[in-house]
């Protein structure tokens, strides 16, 4: 009688955080990604003592802070995963205000520790790089004003999001960092693509990306120079591609053994950009199939759950998150065998590096929030609500 006259009371979800996390989060996905870390361990024990002996550290000096960036990045990643989309949306929209305001300052207050390239803030026992923080929470703004778009009497979020991702590109491209622009500019694409671009804009896009990639040839020796290196049919031995692929084919299809390789003492990248080179030389083709198979896993099972996923905002965020997060992971390894030029980008969960682990568990702890199990109804129940 109560409820006829003053309606049913609201269902409060009562169930305990944690088993509900457990419950709808993606085991295999968080399983991945774990085993990813414990392989950046082990293959930092391989490849960063001779580092930190020709720097007079410690042996384990560089493995010790991986170990510790990296316990902070799951740390980070449980918690975010465990975070409403709604949350992850409204945190992600103010990280994205202060890292974009961080890379526009670059220039001013920035430093690039000797490589050419001003990227890093030096914090004296540590570096931040701004852009490693920028990629997750631009793709979560951009999916924001995407879906907004789609809303009736919305704004145009697709041009808005669109002079976003090229302001982000330009400031990018003059550090100069052209990875990381690819990086920004291809999640940008996809999520464009999946929100229902025409194929000819896609195209158009394209040509305005051959276009750019002209222009900064002829304008940016950094960039030409790792062009030509690309194009060149004979690789320097003396040089970092040289090392990696002679490793790479020293390592076979077992490796040469635990602790035996030789590239580790003569790339000064071993334990950053080249991870995948000490890998395929200690470890043999097993290990880079098996880093592979991981990575493929993540992808691939974010997909087919965003697959069922009637939100937009949840469908254009996740896509793009697991789009970028596995482009990077190919572009590393492209470039140590020599099928995409030199692009000095990490090897997500595996490679050493402070800033690329934590932004690392942002970002995967932001994909496995949108790709928890959530009741999404019947498509047909859908369709015919819209026809009443």
């Amino acid at each position: 009688m109560t409820e006829m006259v003053y309606g049913t009371a609201p269902v409060r979800d009562v169930e305990p955080v944690l088993p509900k996390w457990w419950r709808t989060v993606d085991k295999w996905t968080l399983s991945c990604i774990l085993m990813l870390f414990g392989m950046g361990i082990l293959l930092g024990l391989a490849a960063s003592p001779p580092l930190a002996e020709r720097n007079g550290l410690t042996p384990f000096y560089y493995v010790q802070r991986q170990a510790f960036f990296g316990g902070l990045a799951m740390v980070v990643m449980f918690l975010t995963s465990m975070m409403s989309p709604l949350l992850v949306r409204r945190l992600a929209v103010l990280g994205f205000l202060a890292a974009f305001v961080a890379l526009a300052l670059l220039p001013v207050l920035g430093t690039d520790f000797g490589k050419g390239a001003v990227r890093w803030y030096s914090l004296g026992i540590a570096s931040i790089q701004p852009s490693e923080f920028l990629k997750p929470t631009f793709v979560i703004m951009a999916a924001w004003l995407m879906a907004s778009g789609l809303e009736l009497g919305g704004p145009p979020g697709r041009t808005y999001s669109f002079i976003l991702m090229v302001t982000i590109v330009l400031m990018l491209a003059l550090q100069p960092d052209f990875g990381q622009a690819s990086l920004i500019l291809f999640g940008w694409g996809v999520m464009w693509f999946v929100g229902g671009a025409p194929m000819i804009l896609l195209l158009g896009l394209a040509g305005l990306v051959v276009l750019g990639g002209m222009f900064a040839y002829g304008a940016s020796d950094h960039f030409a120079r790792r062009i030509d290196g690309f194009l060149n049919p004979d690789v320097d031995p003396t040089t970092q591609l040289g090392y990696a692929t002679n490793a790479i084919r020293e390592g076979g299809f077992f490796g040469v053994g635990v602790g035996e390789g030789t590239v580790k003492w003569s790339l000064p990248d071993a334990h950053t950009d080249f991870i995948i080179a000490v890998a395929a030389e200690e470890y043999g083709l097993v290990m880079v199939l098996a880093v592979i198979a991981l990575y493929a896993t993540i992808v691939v099972r974010s997909l087919v759950r965003l697959m069922r996923e009637r939100d937009p905002f949840i469908r254009f965020a996740g896509t793009g998150l697991a789009a970028m997060f596995g482009v990077q992971a190919m572009i590393n390894m492209g470039v140590a065998v020599r099928l995409l030029p030199a692009k000095g980008m990490t090897l997500p969960f595996v490679s050493y590096g402070g800033s690329s682990l934590i932004a690392g568990g942002i970002a995967v702890g932001m994909l496995l929030a949108f790709t928890r199990s959530r009741p999404q109804g019947e498509i047909g129940d859908i369709l015919r609500g819209r026809t009443r």
